[in-house]
């Protein structure tokens, strides 16, 4: 049997309380994920409850981070990029991706992260080979972003855990969704 995610291996000294809760937070994640990918048969499926969750997250994590972060409405999709770059990421992940790759038409972007803190102490074995073993994160920025009217794709384009340099997210703005309020209320 492979041991399929966390890798206490690769720890290093924990030094402070901080790296010892992200510790907590990356282990706690990888038993999840090895817990789905026993309750299901493929890896697609993982993919999917992995993006399912990480949607039902952002739906209600956006709420705490516009009290938290006292950031107002962005005026476009570029400003909205740079917000979850450098607050978003940096107050729950603790890292800042840089924003990148934009298309002709400003639609889309690529975050680059330059370390995934999910992926601490991780080694994906050959047969979990289409496993987006971080595919919770584009579920938390699609439903965030839903809740603050803006549909969006979200997608792994790169990812270290397959040999790649970096891992890259990359983010299409589809269209800005229109609040339904019911008569009389607006």
């Amino acid at each position: 049997m492979t041991i399929l995610f966390p890798s206490l291996a690769k720890r290093d000294s924990v030094t402070n309380r901080g790296h010892s809760n992200s510790e907590l937070f990356t282990l706690t994640y990888g038993a999840l994920v090895t817990q789905l990918c026993k309750d299901y048969e493929n890896d697609e499926e993982v993919n999917k409850q992995l993006d399912k969750m990480g949607y039902n997250i952002g739906v209600r994590l956006i709420e705490d981070f516009l009290a938290r972060s006292s950031v107002g409405r962005c005026h476009d999709f570029r400003e909205t990029a740079d917000v979850i770059a450098k607050v978003a990421f940096k107050m729950y992940l603790g890292i800042t991706p840089s924003v990148t790759n934009w298309s002709p038409a400003g639609d889309e972007f690529s975050l680059i992260l330059e370390s995934n803190p999910l992926v601490d102490f991780v080694e994906l074995p050959d047969n979990h080979s289409n496993l987006v073993y971080s595919s919770l994160l584009c579920g938390v920025l699609r439903g965030a972003l839903e809740m603050v009217q803006m549909a969006v794709d979200v997608r792994f384009a790169q990812d270290t855990l397959r040999g790649d340099n970096v891992t890259e997210i990359r983010m299409k703005f589809i269209k800005r969704i229109e609040e339904n309020l019911p008569a009389g209320d607006e």
